[in-house]
């Protein structure tokens, strides 16, 4: 079987490279032909010998993603629908906006977690994506853009691990394509603008924050333990209190000096100003505690609605209260812009299509695929590093 080099960081490619009677520094001639360059085939690597070129094709292959579809928002966003195989397929988001170009990527078909006010874990949970299938995704869409666009320079400046599934339940995949986008050699992409969100994996974010410190958001959603369980059914195993403590921990080696904070704004379930004063509490505990404030960033998501949640999104007035009783206490707050909501592609509605495990009878739909429309990219930054 032919080794898919999409699966390497660097370090494992020079460890193949060796493998196959290779000095190390040719892992980084032909890391930078994939990944920088969008390489399809090895004889586009000219400055490779022809011996190694033979060599690789005999042994090794560079396979993204199959495309199933592609629909174009009417605010510039993109979204993909890429097969995986089995009867699975996961969705891949690309969000243009003035000062920089946001790829949002899906680590697992599916999830597990069940947040009830999340689209993707009423599916349910199906497999973990391998390491390729997830650098596959940027792979895929930024050496496609830039051919659309006629572009050298780079298009996506900003990553962030808050698709479909919870990225540190798939840590062994999740790591090597950290290292993969951080790396000079492959997409150049700063640790402050890759950011990974978790719902609360607790001992995951302690090993992350050893192994590749990037910026980390927290799914939140709720203010306390009770409500929490409800919300995001992971808080029974990995409570606020212990949540905590992994964030201060985090807060040592991230490389920002505050740690955002997700909340999904629930119409008459977490949305009154009780609610934000929880907030606040446990984010800066009272001077007799001997907690210290927690540097945060709360943002704050209005809901995107689907039909098997039952939830509705709080009412602007109520998400601009709750809002400003935390900027009033000086907590950076802000609300999120949603992007994508006609082609389902906003936060909380990436379902792909993901096989019903419990029902045999389930199997892929056919997306209708929306015809390009432009995008204007123009205005995205080149190699940006904050």
């Amino acid at each position: 079987m032919l080794v898919n080099l999409l699966e390497f960081d660097l370090e494992h490619l020079s460890e193949y490279c060796e493998s196959l009677g290779e000095k190390r520094f040719r892992a980084t001639q032909l890391f930078r032909w994939i990944h920088q360059r969008g390489a399809k085939s090895f004889d586009q690597m000219t400055d490779l010998a022809k011996s190694l070129r033979l060599l690789l094709e005999s042994n090794c292959t560079i396979t993204p993603l199959k495309v199933l579809s592609r629909q174009n928002s009417k605010d510039g966003t993109i979204k993909w629908l890429f097969d995986v195989g089995g009867g699975d397929a996961i969705e891949t988001v690309f969000i243009p906006e003035y000062d920089r170009g946001t790829l949002c990527v899906s680590s697992q078909a599916g999830c597990a977690v069940g947040c009830v006010f999340c689209s993707t874990g009423h599916q349910g949970f199906s497999r973990n994506l391998t390491t390729a299938e997830i650098i596959s995704q940027l792979w895929f869409v930024e050496h496609t853009l830039r051919e659309e666009f006629a572009r050298q320079d780079r298009i996506i400046s900003n990553v962030v691990m808050m698709g479909m599934g919870e990225p540190l339940q798939n840590y062994s995949a999740l790591i090597p394509s950290l290292k993969t986008m951080l790396s000079d050699h492959g997409y150049g992409i700063s640790r402050r603008r890759l950011t990974v969100s978790t719902s609360g994996v607790v001992p995951m974010i302690e090993r992350l924050g050893q192994d590749a410190p990037v910026a980390l958001a927290v799914s939140l959603h709720a203010p306390n333990d009770a409500l929490r369980d409800r919300l995001v059914p992971l808080n029974k195993k990995y409570p606020l209190s212990e949540l905590r403590i992994a964030c201060e921990s985090y807060l040592a080696v991230a490389p920002r000096d505050f740690i955002t904070f997700e909340y999904c704004m629930l119409d008459g379930v977490n949305d009154t100003l009780l609610h934000a004063q929880e907030i606040l509490d446990w984010l800066r505990p009272p001077p007799f505690s001997q907690l210290r404030a927690l540097p945060a960033k709360v943002n704050l998501i209005p809901f995107n609605p689907f039909p098997a949640s039952g939830l509705k999104c709080s009412p602007p007035e109520t998400v601009k209260e709750f809002a400003q009783l935390l900027l009033n206490a000086g907590i950076v707050t802000t609300v999120r812009k949603t992007r994508g909501d006609d082609i389902d592609a906003a936060c909380g509605q990436l379902a792909g299509e993901v096989l019903d495990r419990t029902d045999v009878s389930t199997r892929m739909s056919k997306q209708k695929v929306i015809p390009l429309t432009p995008v204007n990219l123009s205005r995205l930054p080149v190699g940006t590093t904050d």
